[in-house]
């Protein structure tokens, strides 16, 4: 024990002077997804071990280096490691360090002897200085990345090369700009009154929501939709009153929630509503992360194109397309590494109709 002890603590140590050494490096929003990173980077040639801080950033390690992330922040059930490939099936719960709430507590998270913390989401103020305080605390190097959606080719371009991974990032970063370049064309020429009103219904009673700049919506303003819960202000998550949703009225109506559309449609006061008079009612699937959010990461890719069908049916950029199961059997091979079968592939579409 003492001769662990003492390992460790010397470890530490010369992590902490590597630390004290160098500089945090602000990141430029026009420039570069990386927000901040802080202590002595590793070659990205020997790193071999990397600790996801949070979901978003779990989701971009297990896409661009599987062999290289420790395990997962979040818990993952049995039906979600189904739609993943061997390596990252295999991969333990570990905890979160960001987000609501950390469950990894300094001690264990020294006793993997990650190569480096990468965080990946919002990168406010707020953010930076969890890191910074993170780094100071266990003397590992740390990073944190700009999540948003309008980032994800630069965001695996650059942290692909950050992991030693730089052709892999490469390959997804083009599929990224192709689902940009689609969206582009599908809603290009749309003015904002021609754009659907669509709300997206959070939780078991579809009565949470996001507002204006909320990451967790970024999906339905990124796919050409109008966000109707931003007349409300500008913000994170927030409950919604069922009356307040009857004023706005929305033309479409997108959900994670299983069953929810269904109780919509039994429901006389969501009746009331244009998008479930008309059947525009849609549920995106969750398995093995959510398409539109859950968490708000390169997850959502395959949701945008999901989308886009959904809001702009008749979009002449999206006549004579490869159909979408086709593409969602391509993404989950190219990003998860999962060969899907046609049970679990059909489970996905029959969600997503």
């Amino acid at each position: 024990m003492t001769d662990l002890l003492f390992t460790r603590r010397r470890w530490l140590g010369q992590a902490m002077a590597a630390l004290a050494s160098s500089a945090l490096v602000p990141g430029h929003a026009q420039a570069t997804t990386i927000a901040a990173r802080i202590g002595q980077m590793p070659d990205p040639a020997r790193l071999r071990r990397v600790f996801a801080a949070g979901p978003p950033a779990g989701v971009l390690v297990a896409t661009l280096a599987p062999h290289k992330l420790l395990g997962w922040p979040q818990q993952l059930d049995d039906v979600s490691r189904a739609y993943l490939g061997p390596t990252l099936q295999a991969l333990p719960h570990l905890g979160r360090l960001s987000g609501r709430g950390s469950t990894m507590p300094l001690e264990s998270l020294l006793k993997l002897q990650p190569d480096l913390v990468l965080d990946a989401g919002t990168a406010d103020a707020t953010y930076i200085s969890a890191t910074e305080r993170l780094a100071r605390q266990t003397g590992l190097p740390c990073v944190l990345i700009q999540g948003s959606l309008a980032d994800h080719a630069r965001q695996l371009r650059e942290v692909g090369a950050l992991l030693g991974e730089a052709a892999r990032g490469e390959t997804l970063a083009r599929h990224a700009d192709a689902v940009a370049a689609l969206a582009q064309r599908a809603t290009q020429g749309l003015a904002p009154a021609e754009r659907p009103r669509v709300y997206f219904a959070r939780s078991a009673n579809g009565l949470e929501t996001g507002l204006a700049g909320s990451i967790n919506v970024e999906a339905v303003e990124y796919a050409g939709g109008r966000n109707v819960a931003a007349d409300a202000g500008r913000g994170g998550l927030t409950r919604v009153s069922m009356e307040q949703i009857l004023a706005w009225d929305p033309q479409v109506i997108v959900t994670q929630e299983p069953g929810l559309a269904e109780r919509m449609r039994q429901d006389p006061l969501w009746r009331g509503v244009a998008a479930v008079r008309s059947g525009r009612v849609h549920c995106a699937p969750v398995w093995p992360f959510g398409w539109l959010d859950g968490p708000p990461g390169v997850n959502r890719l395959i949701g945008v194109r999901w989308l886009l069908e959904k809001l702009h049916p008749q979009a002449p950029a999206l006549q004579g397309l490869p159909p979408l199961e086709r593409e969602v059997r391509d993404f989950y091979r190219l990003f998860y590494g999962a060969d899907l079968s046609p049970a679990a592939l059909g489970r996905l579409m029959e969600t997503a109709r």
